[in-house]
């Protein structure tokens, strides 16, 4: 008779951290500005909690709830952004587009969320290791037949 076990595995051993970069506690005052589904502005005050180079965990101060995967961008209080500190290069612009990809509980007393995490929508930086564009001789010569 086969016996089966089964190995159960600690939430510790299973989540590994995969973060490409820290998270930096700082908090600075701002602002999210997003459509809502009228396409109304919708203003939020908030208070970041922790940042990292692609994402930000704020603290909404006031404002409606925002839902999930909403398009909104930050903006950091123009004093924080220029007071050097430790924001990120990103969060030193006047707006960063993100999406909301967390949302946290909702406060007993507004009954709106009180925290979001947001991934800021950046291009990707080319890597110094990139091939520089071919020329079209050479790509011509490397796609044809010899004979």
């Amino acid at each position: 008779m086969d016996q089966h076990r089964l190995r159960l595995v600690t939430a510790a051993t299973a989540r590994r951290d995969q973060r490409t970069s820290p998270r930096r506690t700082v908090k600075v005052p701002g602002q999210l500005v997003w459509k809502d589904s009228r396409g109304s502005t919708r203003l939020a005050r908030i208070m970041t909690r922790d940042v990292s180079d692609l994402g930000v965990a704020v603290d909404c101060l006031d404002g409606t709830p925002i839902p999930l995967y909403r398009l909104v961008y930050v903006q950091i209080d123009r004093t924080a952004r220029e007071g050097g500190g430790e924001l990120p290069e990103l969060l030193r612009r006047p707006a960063v587009l993100s999406a909301v990809y967390r949302v946290g509980p909702s406060q007993q007393s507004t009954g709106t969320p009180g925290t979001y995490a947001l991934r800021l929508l950046v291009e990707p930086e080319r890597s110094a290791r990139a091939r520089p564009a071919d020329s079209e001789e050479s790509r011509t010569r490397r796609y044809s037949r010899s004979a």
